[in-house]
């Protein structure tokens, strides 16, 4: 009896709050599925707290729930705890010297969610048995047949919204296809868990509080502010409280303190970023056409990966080229120029410092696309040279005892630095070097002849 005394007290007063007004349906799914479940006293208690919480009442205490119901405190306290299992209530208790409950009711799953959980259809089932079992589901779940032929063509959120600065984030990749939902909606999300629980620790962060709607909170929150597992980390040191627990609310308010941090004061907007009618893509007619298009398509992240072979980048990278979109509203296409140039024909070293000098001329030549970014690439590269040996004085002399010889590439570059834009084939192909040579041979070839024939 102790420990009830320590739970639940006839004097302790409790308030009601229900998230919506619950319908004439929600009762029936209460009655036929859940009942069988946790029993008739548990039910009649969650209806009791049901039409109290319509009416909106200020604090009761526990005797009116007693005097309503017909039963004892110990009654009362065990039908709370078996809806408590069961889904249907959360408690959250204060203890102050009135110790005071707030009971939230939760609504009923809906019939198809109920059915495709294993524990409660199977538990539903072993309470009421097969014939039973199947009559209930046939009258919940109506089977609507879909003709042969055809596929699921809905677009998901993240194909129609997208935050405005999503082009700079992590890629959004196509995971196996989720169970949509009526009135819900499904979005493209691969967030990485296991990178996201590599950086926490078990002391800090235990396992057991990710749970799965804390997951879906926090793939929404990483495609909202285009964050990877490594920013989403420092979200949830920063949102865990000192109980180890994590709340909905706790990973919302840390991501908007951590955006305003790092990023900008203004929050993010979702816009429409595609139309409705699809986009007709021209295939490729020549290698730099290929080019092009996987610049101008892929994020900033996907090329500072491709170029590392697959390796994920560090975060330094990764924050530089979001930095260039998000603060300095350099076009993603053009950043993937200035990363593949930078990085290539310095040994791979992303300098900071260097990166953000040929930025600052790109944005004042306003260059908005890969090819107006190549170009300026290309004619400006001596520019770029001397811009690198600055301050470096071993390769300012390097540099100066060269200067007579004839040039030697030194740097790797990017392959597009070196290909111009090609013509279709039977077009009139612009002379090479090794052209040249062939037509030198055969002109000296016919020469010989016709001194011969003379």
């Amino acid at each position: 009896m102790s420990a009830l005394y320590k739970e639940l007290q006839a004097a302790d007063s409790f308030k009601i709050r229900l998230p919506y007004p619950f319908s004439n349906y929600d009762r029936q799914l209460l009655t036929l599925l859940y009942q069988p479940l946790i029993g008739a006293e548990a039910v009649s208690f969650y209806m009791t707290l049901w039409a109290e919480g319509e009416e909106a009442k200020e604090e009761a205490t526990h005797y009116t729930l007693m005097n309503i119901l017909g039963i004892p405190i110990a009654k009362i306290f065990e039908a709370r705890i078996q809806l408590e299992a069961i889904g249907l209530l959360r408690t959250y208790r204060k203890d102050t010297e009135n110790r005071t409950f707030i009971y939230d009711l939760c609504p009923p799953l809906d019939p198809k969610s109920f059915f495709m959980d294993p524990l409660l259809s199977m538990f539903l089932f072993s309470k009421i048995g097969e014939s039973a079992y199947r009559k209930v589901r046939d009258r919940f779940m109506i089977h609507t047949e879909i003709g042969e032929g055809y596929e699921e063509v809905s677009r998901t959120f993240t194909d129609i919204y997208q935050p405005v600065h999503a082009k700079a984030g992590y890629p959004t990749e196509q995971p196996d296809l989720q169970e949509r939902k009526n009135g819900s909606y499904q979005t493209d999300s691969d967030f990485d868990f296991g990178l996201l629980r590599q950086g926490l620790s078990e002391q800090l962060v235990p396992k057991r509080v990710l749970t799965a709607t804390i997951k879906d909170t926090i793939a929404k929150l990483a495609f909202l502010y285009s964050w990877g597992p490594l920013d989403m980390q420092k979200v949830i040191l920063l949102a865990i409280d000192d109980d180890y627990k994590l709340t909905t609310d706790g990973i919302k308010k840390a991501a908007s303190e951590y955006y305003k941090l790092t990023v900008a004061t203004t929050a993010p907007q979702l816009v429409q970023a595609h139309k409705t009618e699809p986009k007709i893509v021209e295939k490729p007619k020549t290698r730099q056409d290929e080019l092009i298009l996987y610049l101008e398509s892929a994020s900033p992240v996907e090329v500072l990966r491709d170029i590392a072979n697959g390796k994920e980048p560090l975060p330094a990278d990764v924050q530089l080229a979001n930095q260039l979109v998000l603060q300095y509203g350099m076009e993603p296409a053009v950043v993937n120029v200035l990363l593949q140039y930078v990085l290539l024909r310095t040994d791979m070293k992303l300098t900071k410092a260097y990166v953000e000098k040929i930025a600052s001329h790109w944005l004042r030549k306003n260059v908005t696309t890969a090819k107006d970014a190549m170009e300026l690439a290309r004619t400006e590269h001596e520019q770029y040279v001397k811009w690198k040996s600055e301050g470096s004085p071993t390769a300012a002399s390097r540099s100066t005892a060269k200067s007579s010889r004839k040039p030697v590439r030194e740097e790797k570059l990017p392959e597009w630095f070196y290909q111009k834009d090609e013509a279709p084939a039977g077009k009139g192909e612009p002379k090479n070097d090794k052209l040249e040579v062939e037509k030198q041979k055969l002109l000296a070839k016919l020469a010989l002849k016709k001194g011969k024939g003379d």
